[in-house]
């Protein structure tokens, strides 16, 4: 199971290599013959629009109604996505998933009468209707919409907002087209002094090189090829922007940033006290990147070097055998039957593993209630692509424990928590490798891997999610976001969060402004601020599993896995309290800065 050494097509790739969709389908007939299904339970929505106080029997029945067309709907949108995700150059699997799309649009516009009718119904009768046994389990959601009440509108109003929803993701299909199929990178020379094809999935890796020369021209190029169309990503950003503050006003809330955290029951004192504690340990990363500069041996730090290994001597290969390996030493502490399970799924398909031509780049967890979890990857064979696989696994296994714990209703959890699992994965593994490094320079090495991590997803992530803030604040201002002042918002943050005049002879390259453009997780607004506190709670739970009283690991392992199982029948901030993290204090943020600040002292001692 060796890495193709070319991006190779769809069909060169060894079917080993690839998740099996077909369990979830085994052809498109059948997909065809579910999506037909699914039409004609849209056909028996009306007869529940306007009967749900008609008894205990009528509001069950719509319940099951629900409940059965959205499994449905969930499947047939899996299929399809996964396969336009295959290969964004296949006409067949985009017309899928366009069908889907509109079809769950529709679902949605016709079922949007259930809220603001639940939210009609008389107090006593609804409670009556609680103490039903087959409606009793609904209660957290009920309570959930009902507290949602000040942001409900009219029923005419919530069905016109419900028809917008095809419209409303228009950008993001438009973003993803432009930046995967329609997008032309060029070759570069690498460190081989061989012609080879930038790309997504390599751009990373060209970073990673130890060959200066290489890190700088695909850089440069990456971002000129960005420069050609900054106009239309600037649209499209825009677009995305104006649509969250749409549905915020729509909907009352005091801005965009309130209604996204609003629907996480998250305080959004969390995501501004995020911000200020990075801000007031940004001389902690400011110290690192004077580390690195002294490490490389460079009389100026440009932001490509940035990626750049500072222990050579020990940058290793790991093809995917061996990241399945190390992946399941390190998650021992999480026990026997968590990894007995991830065995399985990786025997069985769960992982699609190979860039393809036309794939969409990146990596991702996906599924649904009634099937596996799935992991797209773009293998790459570095330590990057091994932690990539246990953080995605980290959110395979949290989605599989909710589903198997959980009834459908609460099986998904909160995207406020969907980045702690990962993250603990990741941590774990980090841990295994250190306990068994044997040299002085791997050891260095792995803490420059978390040091590295700590970087991209606390620093990093709260930079875009500062970023974030401000331009929809321009937008609710009456401001409209251009290339300009995009660029400028940008290069700002890049020259406060890398410290300009703080680290010395640090360079901030002015094509590091366009990085905006290239980012698709600004297309689901007011995320990645989940990254840095997910980190954060994860180094708390991680510290927990790997103590040395066995009795209390033992105990922090159970604690862990109840969370894991929690799904979304608690708030995201009581979940997390079942694994001994409170999120609603600063402590977990500020003990996170404190295990960066003892690693990259300890880097120090060994290194300068």
């Amino acid at each position: 199971m060796s890495q193709p050494k070319i991006i190779l097509k769809r069909n060169q790739l060894a079917a080993e290599d690839k998740w099996k969709v077909e369990k979830i389908y085994a052809d498109e007939k059948i997909w065809q013959a579910d999506f037909e299904k699914a039409q004609q339970l849209l056909e028996k929505a009306a007869p529940f629009n306007g009967t749900l106080s008609d008894g205990a029997d009528q509001f069950f029945s719509f319940l099951h109604y629900e409940e059965e067309l959205s499994l449905l709907v969930d499947r047939l949108y899996l299929y399809a996505s996964m396969r336009s995700d295959e290969d964004k150059n296949e006409p067949l699997f985009q017309s899928l998933k366009e069908r889907i799309q509109s079809l769950a649009v529709e679902a949605s516009s016709l079922l949007s009468f259930f809220s603001p009718q639940l939210l009609a119904i008389r107090q006593e009768l609804l409670e009556a209707y609680l103490q039903d046994s087959r409606i009793a389990p609904y209660r957290k959601m009920i309570e959930d919409i009902t507290r949602l009440r000040p942001h409900t509108l009219k029923e005419e109003e919530e069905r016109i907002l419900a028809m917008t929803g095809e419209m409303a993701v228009s950008y993001k299909t438009i973003f993803t087209m432009l930046n995967t199929a329609d997008i032309d990178f060029p070759t570069i020379t690498n460190s081989e002094g061989e012609e080879e094809q930038l790309s997504h999935g390599k751009y990373i890796r060209f970073l990673e090189s130890s060959d200066r020369r290489v890190r700088k021209e695909a850089f440069d190029k990456h971002y000129a090829t960005y420069e050609k169309k900054k106009n239309t990503f600037a649209a499209l950003y825009g677009s995305s922007v104006k649509k969250n503050v749409f549905y915020a006003r729509a909907r009352n809330y005091a801005d965009s940033r309130s209604a996204s955290l609003f629907v996480d029951d998250v305080p959004v004192s969390v995501y501004d006290n995020l911000i200020e504690t990075v801000h007031q340990n940004l001389p902690l990363y400011w110290q690192y990147l004077e580390d690195r500069r002294k490490l490389l041996a460079v009389d100026e730090l440009h932001l490509y070097d940035v990626y750049a290994p500072l222990f050579a001597d020990f940058e290793k290969e790991y093809d995917y055998n061996q990241a399945k390996e190390m992946m399941l030493a390190g998650l021992a502490p999480l026990g026997e039957d968590y990894g007995r399970i991830v065995a399985q799924g990786l025997a069985q398909g769960w992982v699609d593993v190979y860039e393809n031509v036309g794939k969409t780049p990146g990596a991702y967890s996906t599924g649904t209630y009634d099937t596996e979890p799935y992991i797209l990857m773009n293998y790459q064979a570095n330590l990057n692509s091994v932690f990539t696989l246990a953080h995605e696994m980290g959110h395979s296994m949290h989605s599989y424990f909710s589903a198997k714990a959980q009834p459908y209703v609460y099986s998904s959890y909160s995207i406020f928590v969907a980045e702690v699992a990962s993250t603990v994965n990741e941590i774990l593994l980090l841990q295994h490798l250190l306990k068994n490094a044997t040299q002085k320079g791997e050891k260095l090495s792995l803490y420059n891997y978390y040091l590295e991590q700590f970087r991209g997803t606390v620093f990093r992530q709260t930079m875009f999610a500062e970023f974030e803030k401000i331009c929809h604040a321009t937008v609710e201002s009456g401001v409209p976001l251009t290339v300009e002042n995009l660029n400028q918002i940008y290069y700002d943050l890049n020259k406060l969060y890398f410290g300009e005049n703080k680290v010395k002879n640090l360079v901030i390259d002015e094509a590091i402004a366009l990085e905006w453009a290239r980012i698709p997780h600004f297309y689901s607004a007011f995320y990645v601020y989940k990254y840095a506190t997910g980190f954060s709670a994860a180094s708390a739970i991680a510290a927990g599993l790997l103590q040395p009283d066995e009795k209390k690991a033992k105990v922090a392992q159970q604690n862990y896995l109840k969370f894991l199982s929690a799904g979304c029948s608690l708030d995201p901030i009581d979940a997390l309290k079942l694994a001994g993290v409170d999120m609603t204090k600063p402590e977990p943020v500020e003990e996170a800065m404190k295990i960066f600040e003892a690693m990259l002292k300890e880097m120090e001692h060994m290194a300068l």
